[in-house]
């Protein structure tokens, strides 16, 4: 009994061995996202063996090659069991390109036809979804350099375009600019002063913009700049009607 529980022990830590070894070799670039990305991380081990964002993308991995190969069922048993497993839902149809982190990840979905750039980062709840039971290309395309805050909802056949910031919980219903923050339900534009976001990916969202705060901002201006107006009328009529008193 004892000689089994130890060739259990054996043959685990081999495969455990073996499983690091091809997860340093076939995804360097998800490891290197998960360390520059996340400051709580502390080193290689420890992503690959204990974030579900990672193990997420593994078992896409091969559920896409095997979807690729025209393997009916198999492919969406691996996507449903990756489901179970870590709470990320990622279609074997879906499309992802290098350096994808999914930070804690659950209630992560992603859609069958949705296409992911490079460097793409996605917080806990995000969906990348259709809007309806049309045929085709329903799902959204996110450039290179995105970052997706929590909770946000990416929907339809829509482009986001490089180095966008979506803010945690916005709806995103229509096509995004490159270099552009999106905040708010629907989801509104609010460029940063035109210029591209600084770092490549940038993943404060403490500095993100409220277009409606700024909307209002600029209302209350233009009533100021209207009062000042009228006091200035109001006041230069009071001296003419003075003047022409005293003649």
């Amino acid at each position: 009994m004892i000689r089994c529980f130890f060739s259990l022990v054996l043959l685990a830590l081999v495969a455990a061995f073996g499983f690091y070894l091809l997860a340093v070799r076939f995804f360097a670039e998800e490891i290197k996202a998960a360390r520059e990305r996340d400051p709580a991380s502390s080193g290689k081990a420890e992503i690959i063996f204990t974030y579900a964002g990672f193990h997420a993308i593994v078992f896409h991995r091969v559920a896409g090659f095997l979807n690729r190969k025209k393997i009916g069922f198999v492919p969406r048993f691996i996507s449903q069991f990756a489901r179970w497993v870590t709470g990320i839902e990622i279609h074997p149809g879906a499309v992802i390109g290098k350096g994808l982190f999914i930070d804690h990840g659950m209630g992560v979905v992603i859609g069958e036809t949705t296409v992911i750039g490079d460097n793409v980062t996605l917080f806990q709840g995000v969906t990348l979804g259709g809007t309806g039971k049309e045929k085709g290309k329903r799902h959204p395309t996110i450039s290179d350099n995105v970052v997706v805050g929590a909770g946000a909802k990416v929907l339809g056949n829509i482009t986001v375009g490089r180095n966008v910031m979506i803010g945690a919980n916005a709806v995103v219903l229509r096509d995004v600019p490159d270099d552009s923050t999106v905040v708010g339900v629907p989801g509104r534009i609010a460029r940063k002063k035109g210029k591209r976001l600084p770092g490549g990916v940038n993943l404060d969202h403490s500095s993100l913009p409220d277009p409606l705060q700024q909307a209002l901002e600029r209302i209350q201006h233009e009533i100021d700049h209207i009062e000042h107006e009228l006091e200035d009328y109001h006041g230069h009529k009071k001296e003419t009607g003075s003047g022409e008193d005293g003649e």
